[in-house]
């Protein structure tokens, strides 16, 4: 009689089971969630308007001060987008190189910068002597304080213009290379 009463009971008891284990792997939430839609892996998951971002360097000087009218993060990549970036890059210094674009893409951990579009880089000495530096694009990578580009440059300083295809620039050393086609007017003072 016992063995009766058991078999349905453990019958009853293997169903219920089954049945649990069904419900967990169909998951009700699953059927909340909304199917991936084409396109959506350049989906923006925040953006800034009129962003501003300041940063200091550890002995309390400022680093730089960077603007942008638009700041767009895409989520699967994690590249930000910038639209008009303007940045005062003073490393300490009480004269910032001035560099501005078009547009820029950050890479992730801003480890690389792409301006794009007329990018201008610009910085007044302390006799008041401004250089200005223009180019359609210009990659920075900021750890390294290295910039280059393949592309025209041209660079107006206070004793005349030069310009070039391509150039490397190691910030650090303060020198340029210009890499081909490296025309000069200069002035004799």
């Amino acid at each position: 009689m016992l063995r009766k009463l058991l078999t349905p009971v453990l019958y009853a008891f293997a169903a219920a089971l089954l049945a649990a284990v069904g419900y967990w792997n169909i998951n009700p939430d699953s059927f909340s969630e909304r199917p991936a839609r084409p396109g959506s892996e350049n989906a923006i998951d925040f953006y800034v308007v009129n962003a501003t971002t300041v940063q200091y360097q550890a002995d309390g000087k400022l680093h730089y001060q960077m603007t942008s009218d638009k700041l767009e993060h895409i989520k699967s990549s994690d590249i930000t987008l910038l639209t008009s970036p303007f940045l005062h890059l003073y490393r300490g210094t009480e004269l910032p190189w001035k560099v501005s674009s078009e547009r820029a893409e950050v890479a992730p951990a801003g480890e690389q910068v792409e301006l794009i579009d007329s990018v201008r880089v610009e910085r007044t000495d302390a006799k008041g002597r401004p250089t200005i530096l223009t180019t359609s694009r210009l990659t920075v990578i900021p750890d390294k304080e290295y910039a280059q580009t393949e592309q025209a440059v041209r660079i107006v300083a206070a004793n005349g213009v030069t310009t070039a295809q391509g150039m490397k620039a190691y910030l650090n050393d303060g020198r340029m290379l210009l890499l081909s086609n490296v025309r000069g007017q200069h002035e004799v003072r």
